[in-house]
């Protein structure tokens, strides 16, 4: 092929529109471009703010520069929680905020790019604008509710509020959380049943398993007992539960004696508290009060029972009369008398003079007229 033949053909083919491709394609990659990057550093700066959740709110970066435990080692020896729990737990929850935090923000920059992308394609997205503004306003009525439920929830799982495995009281429901998210949490109370409660009806989480726990014991003690004898009771007791290693390991100090709650005619109510692990005061409580009851026994101190009085009225001699005379002789007439009624549930009260004076007088004329 000469050159002419080549340059005609060149003249000859069709003119590359490059106006056009500068213009809306250029764009429309430009925002696509734009939004992967945008994209991107908002996961950069999430997952940042997710790794700041699991190291906990202490500085653990700058405490381990300068040769001091970190936020974690601090947190299991104010708690008597095992660090590798702790660590754990602060995953779980940096993982949750962050795949809900990158899901929101990749939901928000798509659907931002998408709406430009159509814009430059020119279709008229006046309407999509105007219904979008419509459907978040019934978003606004309708869901609001559902918008509560996802922000309190975000709330509990940022300030670690509680987690799965937790005893919790949430008001209504009280047992251990089965299953936390965001829009709600499941928990199972002692009877067994589920209770499924949601985030943004929870006003006041009362955590029972977080940290430590205490068992508060009120023991009644009576009063030939004196409180020297009782502290000495309570150290035998600790010694004979520190032979047992499930115990022992659950409780974190010796128990604390901190006096007499109350006083009745029978005996004194003494507080004894001891700290334990989360979740195991109730077993070092059965524990206790076992091992107390034994060292009673060989004492020979008894548990002091309260004493009561019980009062009750004998029927009048005149209603067994009654029902003797109408059982033999179904004809006669029966006697009447004038009773005193009460509203309460309390013992029938005793007759009075004037009351005795006329059952008197009825039965005396009554049985006149019987003989007569």
């Amino acid at each position: 092929m000469t050159f002419d033949a080549l340059n005609t053909d060149l003249l000859s083919a069709p003119k590359i529109d490059w106006d056009f491709l500068l213009d809306a394609p250029l764009r429309i990659l430009i925002i696509i471009v734009i939004a992967i990057v945008l994209n991107m550093v908002m996961r950069y700066f999430i997952r940042r703010f997710s790794t700041a959740v699991a190291k906990g709110t202490v500085g653990s970066q700058k405490a381990a520069e300068n040769g001091k435990f970190s936020a974690t080692v601090m947190e299991s020896q104010r708690t008597g929680i095992d660090p590798a729990t702790i660590r754990e737990r602060r995953a779980q929850r940096a993982k949750t905020v962050g795949r809900m935090l990158s899901s929101v923000a990749t939901i928000l920059i798509s659907a931002v790019a998408v709406l430009m992308i159509l814009d430059q394609l020119n279709f008229n997205i006046a309407p999509i604008l105007a219904s979008a503004g419509v459907v978040g306003v019934a978003l606004a009525f309708g869901a609001q509710e559902l918008v509560r439920d996802y922000l309190s929830g975000f709330f509990m799982v940022i300030e670690d509020q509680y987690g799965i495995g937790d005893t919790v009281d949430l008001g209504e429901a009280v047992g251990e959380v089965e299953d936390f998210g965001l829009r709600k949490t499941a928990v199972r109370d002692l009877t067994g049943t589920l209770w499924h409660v949601r985030n943004g009806e929870i006003m006041r989480v009362g955590n029972l398993s977080q940290g430590w726990a205490r068992a508060v014991l009120e023991i009644p003690v009576n009063y030939s007992t004196s409180m020297d004898t009782y502290r000495e009771i309570t150290e035998t007791v600790t010694a004979e539960m520190a032979k047992d290693s499930q115990v022992a390991s659950a409780m974190l100090e010796v128990p604390e004696i901190a006096g007499v709650q109350s006083l009745s005619a029978e005996y004194r109510v003494i507080r004894t508290m001891i700290k334990t692990k989360p979740n195991l005061q109730w077993m070092v409580e059965r524990a206790f009060r076992a091992e107390l009851t034994n060292e009673f026994d060989r004492r020979g101190i008894t548990i002091p029972i309260i004493q009561e009085t019980v009062l009750r009225t004998l029927p009048r001699e005149t209603d067994s009369t009654d029902s003797t005379t109408s059982s033999n002789s179904e004809d006669e007439p029966r006697p009447t008398y004038t009773t005193r009624q009460t509203t309460d549930n309390g013992p029938s009260p005793l007759p009075g003079d004037d009351e005795i004076r006329s059952t008197t007088d009825e039965s005396g004329t009554d049985a006149a007229d019987g003989e007569s």
